[in-house]
């Protein structure tokens, strides 16, 4: 594209127009996002002289405090999603059970959405950047009828886009359709995202690492082998606590993100359908790669149940490659004298 100002709704139409067979429901979709991204980016943005900072008082499905914003944030989207009638239904961390959306004026939507609404929200009261995941599946049951279960547990490989929105220093939309990954920065001035960096590629390995090392010595041995590997080798430790902040410094300055299993969360904590599955989806579209701590494709994984979770490995290719082989080296070595 010529050297101009390209807003989000320029370059999806246009990336829209790419493809002969296009109806234009999807990119429709991206464009509700983003209209939810930006009353969720205002909120945020005045939060603090609202009442609407801390905790609303009760968990969601997994266990988590819910934040008065993680709630806001969710009605939003699904407002936004909604109106238009693209999408048939939406299953979000914040909610225990999916939300079918009843057909608008007779269209027959052929889309489900997944959302982690604000990942990081415990982070605001301390005004610390939090994002919007989101992933787009084309559903698998009879578009006629209600929106089932088994369009949400399908694998990452399935999704037909994934993004997210990083409400930080700035505001930055970034989102793949399986065919590179773009960042679109929001100009307050005019209220639109802004395309500010086209085709990401991660660096293939940086001088970070993620981690929260306070769990240390309730990680496995294998993966306290690598944290202790990452020290030595002088790789800064950088823990926002927002997956979508770290991720996002990951695309750009390279690195990994852990988020191993614990004694508490011997599956893992994140949740493949909310988190991990978008994220990774858009890292492996920028050349990176996203494995479990058991060495599975993040993708690649069966989801059974709405709130799944898992462990996670994620960033640059050769970081992620390194960790692999740490865990086959470490994995089976037994304990001595009751500890590893």
């Amino acid at each position: 594209m010529e050297n101009r100002i390209v807003t989000l709704d320029e370059f999806i139409i246009h990336r829209q127009k790419e493809h002969p067979f296009a109806t234009g429901e999807l990119t429709g979709l991206l464009r509700d996002i983003g209209v939810a991204a930006k009353i969720v980016n205002r909120e945020v943005n005045k939060a603090g002289l609202l009442n609407i900072l801390g905790a609303a008082g009760k968990e969601n499905k997994t266990g988590d405090s819910v934040q008065k914003l993680d709630l806001y944030a969710n009605e939003k989207l699904i407002e936004c999603l909604r109106n238009s009638g693209e999408c048939a239904g939406i299953a979000s961390e914040e909610s225990e059970d999916f939300i079918p959306i009843p057909a608008v004026e007779g269209k027959e939507s052929k889309y489900v959405v997944v959302v982690d609404p604000l990942d990081g929200s415990s982070n605001i009261d301390v005004n610390v950047s939090v994002g919007t995941i989101f992933g787009i599946y084309r559903r698998v049951s009879d578009p006629s009828g209600p929106v089932q279960l088994e369009d949400f547990l399908q694998k990452g490989t399935d999704l037909v886009a994934a993004g997210y929105v990083l409400y930080g220093t700035s505001t930055i939309l970034v989102y793949t359709t399986g065919r590179g990954v773009n960042a679109f920065t929001l100009d307050p001035t005019i209220g639109e995202f802004c395309l500010s960096h086209q085709n990401i590629k991660i660096p293939k390995r940086g001088n970070f690492y993620s981690v929260n090392q306070g769990y240390y010595l309730k990680f496995d041995v294998e993966m306290r082998r690598y944290i202790d590997h990452c020290s030595d080798e002088n790789y800064g430790l950088r823990y926002i606590g927002s997956m979508v902040s770290d991720i996002h410094r990951i695309l750009f300055q390279g690195g990994i993100f852990l988020y191993p299993n614990t004694r508490k969360y011997p599956q893992g904590k994140l949740r493949l359908l909310y988190e991990c599955n978008p994220l990774a989806f858009v890292v492996e579209q920028t050349g990176g790669k996203a494995i479990t701590c058991n060495l599975e494709r993040i993708l690649e994984l069966e989801p059974r149940e709405l709130h799944q979770r898992t462990t996670i490995a994620i960033g640059s290719p050769e970081m992620v490659d390194e960790m692999e082989a740490f865990v086959k080296r470490y994995a089976n070595v037994p304990a001595v004298n009751g500890q590893n």
